[in-house]
């Protein structure tokens, strides 16, 4: 599914574990801190999340590099990681982007 052998495949599978933390931080902020009143509920998830969306901007970083995006495109690919759901949209894209990279490059 995602070769992490390739900064690509890195790139695709942190940017789907980035917007479930940050699906699940929403939910632990709205449901468990608002609505039940646990002041806590947001402090671990948080930290996940800060911590893979840092990983994310690192492994994007490096996927722009391998694939010759140029800023404006890694610009909006970066806007995408601050709406939760849009990941799974591009997703498709950043693997037929991953199967060009790899049909260019000898094996």
């Amino acid at each position: 599914m995602f070769q992490l052998s390739s900064p690509l495949g890195r790139f695709r599978l942190i940017s789907i574990l980035e917007a479930l933390s940050f699906i699940y931080l929403l939910y632990c902020s709205i449901y468990l801190k608002r609505m039940l009143g646990d002041d806590s509920a947001i402090r671990i998830p948080g930290m996940i999340h800060g911590g893979l969306f840092c990983v994310y901007c690192l492994f994007l970083f490096q996927a722009m590099e391998v694939a010759s995006w140029s800023v404006k495109r890694a610009g909006l690919i970066f806007l995408t990681s601050l709406v939760p759901i849009v990941p799974f949209f591009i997703e498709p894209w950043l693997k037929r982007e991953q199967d060009r990279l790899q049909g260019s490059t000898p094996a």
